[in-house]
């Protein structure tokens, strides 16, 4: 691919996260040609302001016809890993939306595809992209928290969508694969793993305490990592307060973020504190489509390329069965 040339995309799906970011992302760092969803109006609306020529209803005809050369996947989790699997095999690079399956071996279908085939494929775990991700991993590497003790996080909002709601599949477990936990647990777990690795044992209990739906709206999830330190997290979709909290302390130093996506990174050391000024994009997704251009210049793996996503689905599998069973869960 041309150095200067744009990368050319289709994106699949027209609900609200491509309304909110994903469309304007796509067309800012790269060119959106095309627009596949069921609705055709929906696909039209998306369409619209970037100027895509092609819109489609049906993604087998968009995948042999469209001129694009990249597939962005922002459709239900359900359709996720059978998507990208038909995407890689038409030849097309994949971003897909999180999380990448309704479990680990449907994610994994998604994972085969992408290992037979010589084309860069990846989740869309925007957040590997951010400035705060890098601040942790490098405060990691260079040894500044010393030995890790704890790792906490909290999640927290109110989501009780109408039946007609176009959100409403996230609240039906054979469209969404869970609940809270699925939908944001699920970045706060790939961002766990990113940094500290993935978890060796896990206790989980999930309820449905506020909500009238099947998935569960409230969790408390208890893990430990290789190197023994605990983590405590819950996640909740049953209280009209927010939070969004993500934590990390060690025996020589402490970084939290809170609110987890704005605002300062307050990093302590001793009884001495500091606010740290970090970059924010005005569309999250930016970064992550700007590094999955380079990747594919590059030949190389995206910042989150499928094989990690799958982690994800494995812990979110191991927490669901602990659960269940009401008992730990080694992993």
């Amino acid at each position: 691919m041309p150095r200067n040339d744009k990368l050319k995309w289709l994106l699949v799906g027209a609900g609200d996260i491509a309304g909110k970011r994903v469309a304007a992302a796509l067309s800012g760092s790269g060119e959106l040609v095309a627009v596949c969803d069921l609705v055709r109006e929906r696909a039209e609306r998306a369409a619209g302001p970037s100027g895509a020529r092609e819109v489609y209803q049906d993604l087998a005809e968009a995948l042999t016809v469209t001129s694009a050369k990249a597939v962005y996947l922002a459709t239900p989790v359900f359709l996720h890993a059978r998507q990208a699997r038909q995407a890689l095999e038409s030849g097309r690079h994949v971003l897909v939306e999180k999380p990448l399956g309704l479990d680990a071996a449907d994610a994994a279908q998604a994972v085969e595809a992408a290992r037979d085939l010589d084309l860069t494929a990846g989740c869309a775990y925007y957040r590997r992209c951010s400035a705060r991700y890098a601040q942790a991993k490098e405060m990691i590497a260079s040894g500044a928290f010393g030995r890790i003790v704890l790792v906490r996080m909290a999640y927290s909002s109110w989501f009780n969508p109408a039946a007609d709601d176009p959100k409403y599949w996230r609240v039906v477990p054979s469209k969404s694969g869970g609940g809270v936990l699925s939908d944001m647990g699920s970045h706060m777990f790939d961002v766990l793993i990113g940094l500290l690795g993935m978890p060796v044992k896990v206790y989980a209990e999930t309820r449905t305490l506020v909500q009238p739906y099947a998935v569960e709206d409230s969790a408390a999830v208890l893990m430990e990592l290789p190197g023994g330190a605990p983590v405590v997290a819950s996640f909740g979709w049953g209280s009209r307060t927010w939070s969004h909290e993500f934590e990390i302390a060690g025996s020589e130093a402490r970084l939290k973020w809170s609110p987890y996506d704005s605002g300062k990174a307050v990093v302590t050391v001793g009884r001495e504190t500091r606010e740290l000024e970090l970059p924010e994009p005005d569309n999250v997704h930016r970064p992550l489509v700007e590094d999955f251009d380079r990747a594919v210049r590059a030949g190389a793996d995206p910042a989150a390329p499928l094989a990690e996503a799958l982690k994800t689905n494995v812990l979110l599998d191991a927490i669901y069965e602990s659960s269940r069973r009401g008992k730990e869960i080694r992993l």
